[in-house]
């Protein structure tokens, strides 16, 4: 009752006329940053952090406008799948096995209105589920003392290339340069400076948002500028959208998947590192395999089209639950929320609940209605969105620069600022080229100082005994996940990739 009493206080916090706009507004513009190929969730929210910092809003409305652009570009994301064939981003990719061939069979319309719909409910019940677990895992992470918090952060630098990371190397790599990112600054315990080269403006170290909007958003904008000749203007193929509403049968026959898949990519949301390409390729390959008794998924079935979207809406939702009571990000989007929620000054984990109740409540209670929001707009305003794929890159990228510029510079009023912003964003394009992921950069440069003070306290509390990390049954079972989460990939990962690669090749060559 007291989890109840506390969502409709959040309802409260988050019915007011400007948290409804922005939350109107950050499912719009998430939609419009998720239908864009190549952008995803990522990308959008770290592009859209100065507006939400240029605006001058609180803490509660700026995560309600970025979390509402995070399910926003979720659902968005599977427009350029179904009607291109080309996924937003990598958790869409499934959605284009059976999307695609609908939209050649002329249901473009119904595959896109099924895919809202499952990703409601996959959102929906993961909203639930972060209200449900979430207060229970910080009772568990009450629990956590120094040397059990460095083994937790360790294991989410372990687990966060997960299956999708094309090389553990690389991501350990990543990993690294973002914890010696972190060092940067002046040592908090001695008052020494470490790594400033003399710099007096990185005394106070690096800026989180300089580096993800650096990193993200104006590495965009270079990659662009790279292949500006070739890719300058936008698909123009004509698209034909059709009816829109699904039959009832249709409707009939998906709700028991949307049901299944939304369960199991909640899972996979909840397990640091999995995030939402794992969800939507094992909710597609459940679902496959329960329900395929013909061998019609990959030709045009809406089963195939459900399954993936219910599960990868549903592992954005679970995403949020370790960032939230445990202050470890799921995914690459709950990192990037993770460093608003810390340059706002609020600290996620286990006395969040505690201490910002008004935060916590008022964003999942604005994760309902963006959810409502995003269902009521995307089926009726679906030609719309799919104009935005005709907005040729050529107009899009220069307004990504001067949002990143303007809003950077609006929040902290250093011209130093932007120079770092701009190196970050060459670092990015670089990285990019070299198939270096950028989450465990900035996972290092957030976690770095944390993980840092809790080894020292750790070995303080002990006299110096550095077997003090492993001596508590906790501390020990998270050594083994982190091993375990970090070794896996190395011969599952793999596998995975290429299986998803592979039948998304095959079956679109059989609709072809």
């Amino acid at each position: 009752m007291d989890t109840l009493s506390s969502l409709a206080d959040g309802f409260l916090i988050a019915l007011t006329w400007q948290n409804l706009l922005l939350a109107l507004l950050g499912c719009f513009l998430g939609t419009v940053m998720g239908a864009l190929p190549g952008l995803g969730p990522s990308n959008g929210v770290a592009i859209l952090i100065p507006l939400a910092f240029t605006l001058g809003l609180g803490a509660t409305p700026s995560l309600i406008l970025l979390t509402s652009v995070y399910y926003g570009a979720m659902y968005g994301g599977r427009i350029s799948s179904i009607l291109l064939n080309i996924p937003g981003d990598e958790p869409a990719m499934m959605t284009c096995l059976d999307g695609y061939p609908m939209a050649q069979n002329g249901r473009a319309g119904e595959a896109l209105s099924l895919s809202g719909i499952a990703s409601f409910v996959g959102a929906f019940l993961a909203t639930w589920g972060l209200v449900l677990l979430a207060p229970q895992l910080v009772k568990i992470a009450l629990l956590f003392g120094p040397a059990e918090y460095f083994a937790l952060f360790a294991l989410a630098f372990a687990t966060l290339g997960g299956v999708s990371s094309s090389n553990q190397a690389k991501s350990a790599f990543a990993a690294m340069l973002g914890l010696g990112l972190a060092m940067i600054g002046v040592d908090t315990q001695t008052g020494v400076p470490r790594l400033t080269f003399g710099e007096v403006h990185l005394y106070d170290g690096i800026d989180f948002l300089v580096a993800i909007v650096g990193l993200f958003a104006l590495s965009e904008v270079f990659i662009f500028l790279e292949h500006r000749h070739g890719s300058a203007e936008a698909d123009t193929r004509k698209v034909v959208i059709g009816r829109l509403t699904p039959a009832p049968g249709v409707l009939k026959a998906c709700t028991p998947t949307m049901l299944r898949t939304s369960a199991l990519g909640f899972v996979a949301g909840v397990l640091p590192g999995a995030g939402a390409s794992l969800g939507s390729f094992i909710s597609y390959s459940m679902e496959k395999r329960l329900v395929d008794r013909e061998n019609t998924f990959g030709t045009g079935d809406p089963r195939g089209v459900t399954a993936p979207e219910a599960g990868n809406n549903a592992a954005a939702g679970g995403a949020l639950v370790p960032m939230l009571s445990l202050g470890v990000p799921g995914s690459g989007t709950t990192a990037v929320l993770l460093a608003v929620l810390l340059s706002l000054n609020i600290t996620p984990g286990p006395l969040l609940f505690a201490n910002n109740p008004d935060v916590v409540w008022g964003l999942i209670a604005a994760l309902f209605i963006a959810n409502i929001m995003l269902l009521a707009m995307n089926i009726p305003m679906v030609g719309l969105f799919t104009r935005v794929l005709m907005v040729p890159p050529r107009i899009l990228m220069p307004i990504v620069a001067m949002v990143s510029f303007v809003g950077i510079y609006g929040i902290s009023g250093s011209s130093f600022d932007l120079l770092v912003m701009i190196g970050f964003g060459v670092a990015g394009w670089v990285l990019r080229k070299l198939d270096v992921p950028l989450v465990p950069i900035i996972l290092g440069t957030l976690l770095g100082n944390t993980m840092e003070n809790n080894l020292r306290r750790a070995v303080t509390i002990s006299n110096g005994d550095w077997w003090t990390l492993v001596d508590s049954p906790l501390s020990i079972t998270l050594w083994v996940i982190a091993f375990v989460g970090f070794i896996l990939p190395l011969f599952v990962g793999r596998v995975i990739r290429a299986r998803m690669h592979a039948r998304r090749d095959e079956e679109g060559a059989i609709s072809d």
